[in-house]
């Protein structure tokens, strides 16, 4: 008789439903086709800097927003490009690869916090812009080096943590909160003085990184122009942030459906952020607060609900509800599930879905 694993739940989960996902929505199309599809939006800038670097395509106008995305993705992009040809393909083996280690992290997370590892799993695949986590875009290996890095800190293991932790901060800018969650983790669990300096080395990367477009551009804050640029995301206050959110929502159209999202996603993140703190989450909660305070004084809502899939204390914290109440993970399943199908649909229809 087999023992519980929740790595081989996590791995079954997170496999089985990647495998279910491409076949459906491989049907009707030539492969080449189907791998075509999935270089939508980012993915296909992912691709651009990995193969030209940040100054974009030779003679081409260069894209004032490629900046804004941090190296780690596209470097394992080129480094998988080596021995995968299609570029496409490499982002899909990436995210794949990626995905897996930061699910069975995740389900030993939540484990670790009393909860069902394979719940924790299931609500993140099944969360209705999970098809990022799929296609080359870098929120699997970002998940890939955070949540191993938080269940290290949780361990105790702080030169792990501090170490995986900077591979975050070579992903994304969510490495920074992650960064300074460590710091009141570190705080909160009593460590000895002597390592602290760990503390430092997440922070290492977004200096590295800031110090080399400034020896391109004369910019420190290359990233954060990049931006504005890019995106017109600038800093607003809140409520101007909601009202102009509100308006495109409320439009008719194509074009309101996403900023409906966004609306959903910004409710979800404040629910989110005050569970945490009703339950003391100090930690947890500086890591979303953060994230949540930089999405939402911006200019307007964008990418917020795919934010939300980093949020590996929102996937911890549903696992701990289901292990608890199992009807949870059921009634969740059928209301999100459909709604990641017809995003992954919207995604390879080349619509904005995140």
């Amino acid at each position: 008789m087999l023992t519980r694993s929740p790595a081989r739940d996590a791995l079954v989960v997170w496999l089985g439903s990647r495998a279910g996902l491409l076949l459906m929505t491989l049907l009707g199309v030539s492969f080449g086709q189907y791998l075509h599809r999935w270089r939508q939006w980012d993915a296909g800038l992912f691709v651009t800097i990995a193969e030209y670097g940040y100054d974009g395509e030779p003679g081409r106008q260069p894209d004032a927003g490629l900046p804004a995305f941090f190296p780690g993705m596209p470097l394992v992009l080129r480094a998988v490009h080596l021995v995968v040809p299609d570029w496409s393909a490499a982002g899909l083996i990436v995210s794949l690869v990626a995905g897996a280690v930061a699910m069975v992290a995740l389900a030993r997370l939540a484990e670790l916090e009393g909860a069902r590892g394979w719940a924790a799993v299931l609500a993140l695949v099944l969360f209705p812009v999970a098809v990022f986590l799929t296609a080359g875009y870098s929120e699997s290996l970002f998940l890939a080096f955070a949540i191993p890095a938080w269940l290290a800190a949780r361990r105790e293991r702080w030169a792990a943590a501090a170490v995986l932790a900077a591979g975050a901060s070579c992903v994304r800018i969510t490495g920074l909160f992650l960064a300074a969650a460590l710091i009141v983790e570190f705080w909160r669990s009593g460590q000895p003085v002597r390592r602290a300096p760990w503390l430092v080395v997440p922070f290492l990367p977004l200096a590295a990184y800031s110090f080399y477009h400034f020896t391109r551009t004369g910019d420190w804050l290359a990233w954060k122009s990049a931006q504005e640029a890019g995106w017109g995301r600038e800093l607003v206050w809140p409520w101007d942030a909601w009202t102009i959110t509100w308006q495109a929502a409320m439009g008719e159209g194509e074009a309101a459906a996403p900023f409906r999202m966004e609306i959903a996603g910004a409710v979800v993140a404040v629910a989110a952020l005050v569970w945490l703190l009703v339950l003391r989450r100090w930690s947890e909660a500086v890591y979303v607060g953060l994230q949540a305070a930089a999405l939402m004084t911006s200019a307007y809502y964008l990418s917020l609900p795919r934010s939300l899939l980093l949020w590996f204390p929102l996937w911890v914290a549903i696992a701990g509800l289901a292990t608890r109440r199992p009807w949870v993970i059921v009634v969740y399943a059928l209301v999100s599930g459909p709604l990641m199908v017809l995003n992954t649909v919207r995604f390879l229809s080349g619509a904005w879905a995140g």
